[in-house]
């Protein structure tokens, strides 16, 4: 049970807010000392036998340490982050909103149109959520207010459209399931696709039937379509676009492993900003050092969730816990409600990062010995993180569009508004379960 209590004694430390990968390390060297202190000393051994004992557990350290550093497919997670930042500062969301706006506005809920799918391009271009829902609460919450717009419709359209980077490749969390995994980031960014053009699709169509069904939430608006302001609209998401096809498509056509797609994508993104006419050097460093800072905790958990995962094995948790879940009514689908409803709970106090480094692992054996899919199960997963940045009281989202929202959007008025949203997040998760061939699963 020590590793149980590893696992608790982890979450206590996260929900409280102390650092992540530290909170890995103090809690493998702790209870991994204790592990081996109750091996050793009930058979009459000695101090100096609990420490070697202790040491011996962490032996292949240093092998997994060099492993994730030279892992190839984690190299594409800066590459990513750099291209996204890159065109975050370049002005490609303003870009887009303005040039969406321009297409969309005559319709009923144009601009909650438009910003659905500035979403869906940001989140293939960028895949950070916190920077899509803050840009876009920046720039398009004022307009859509301005024009006489539903707070809750735009407020809960806001966070929707910015959590569409989990699922949306080149996703970062869809990179690191692969990972975990041990899967084909290729296979993963593939099978994600009509998954999230379904949940698109579904965020579109109920703002079109909300918006006609009560014609006050979102009127339609005359931002301009002169010929002139389509051509400045196209030179707006053509290029991002082509972009965002370049990377996938050579990554689904073979072209090119997800790293070789992440560079092109960076050397892209560096590109359009000069066309844009917003390049400058001081962008390119302060890109590089986020960057960095960025990377370096991705590892720094990695390290951290490695220790952890060690000493969780060591100690027959993971036996534990396979029991546990074997044991459950209904055998598979008693396996996957149950780690659904603890990653979405999970996934409203802790990062994605340490939901996949920590929980996932212990799932996979359990997932692999029913003989569920594992790209099926993965992007379930990733879904259902998606849903837990949006679910009140504790969803990510909903805090960073409060934080850049004036002070007439109410914390109620972003709950309410992002319900619906949650609703349909579900049914088509619900979806993918029931239905697994329909997305292309077997």
């Amino acid at each position: 049970m020590i590793g149980i209590y590893m696992f608790f004694a982890a979450l206590v430390l996260l929900s409280i807010g102390y650092p992540v990968a530290f909170s890995f390390g103090a809690i493998s060297i702790f209870f991994g000392f204790l592990a081996a202190y109750m091996e050793v000393m009930p058979d009459g051994g000695t101090l100096s036998l609990v420490v070697e004992e202790f040491f011996s557990m962490f032996s292949m350290m240093p092998f997994r340490i060099y492993s994730t550093m030279t892992n190839k497919l984690l190299m594409a997670i800066p590459l990513f982050i750099f291209m996204g930042i890159i065109l975050e500062k370049s002005g490609l969301a303003s870009r887009l909103l303005e040039s969406m706006g321009t297409l969309f506005g005559k319709l009923r809920g144009g601009l909650a149109i438009s910003t659905i799918l500035v979403g869906s391009l940001l989140a293939a271009s960028t895949g950070v959520v916190g920077a899509s829902v803050v840009a876009m609460g920046v720039i398009s919450l004022p307009v859509m207010l301005r024009y006489g717009y539903c707070k809750k419709l735009s407020a809960g359209t806001i966070c929707a459209a910015g959590t569409l980077g989990q699922i949306i490749p080149p996703s970062i969390i869809l990179i690191i399931l692969s990972d975990v995994f041990g899967q084909p980031a290729g296979d993963m960014f593939r099978a994600a696709i009509i998954p999230s053009a379904i949940l698109v699709g579904s965020y579109i169509l109920y703002i079109l039937f909300i918006t006609n069904f009560n014609k006050d939430l979102a009127p339609a608006i005359d931002l301009g379509e002169s010929e002139h302001a389509i051509r400045k609209a196209l030179f707006a998401i053509i290029p991002p676009l082509l972009l965002v096809v370049i990377v996938l498509g050579s990554i689904f056509a073979g072209i090119a492993t997800p790293t070789e797609s992440a560079s092109v994508g960076s050397v892209g993104a560096v590109l359009l900003a000069i066309v844009y006419r917003s390049f400058s050097f001081d962008m390119l460093e302060s890109a590089a050092i986020e960057t960095v800072k960025v990377t370096a905790m991705v590892i720094a958990i990695l390290l951290g969730a490695t220790a952890f995962s060690m000493v969780f094995v060591y100690t027959g948790a993971d036996v534990i816990v396979e029991e546990f879940m074997l044991d459950l009514p209904g055998e598979k689908w008693g396996f996957l409600i149950l780690s659904m409803l603890v990653i979405m709970i999970l996934g409203f106090f802790i990062d994605f990062f340490e939901i996949s480094y920590i929980v996932v692992p212990i799932l996979i054996p359990i997932a692999d010995s029913i003989g569920i899919d594992p790209i099926w199960f993965a992007i379930l997963i990733a879904m259902n993180l998606q849903t837990s940045f949006l679910t009140p009281p504790f969803g990510f989202s909903l805090f960073y569009l409060k934080g850049v929202a004036s002070d007439s959007i109410r914390t109620i008025d972003i709950y309410k508004g992002v319900i619906p949203f949650i609703l349909i997040q579900i049914a088509v998760l619900v979806s993918i379960v029931l239905f697994p061939s329909f997305y292309g699963f077997e």
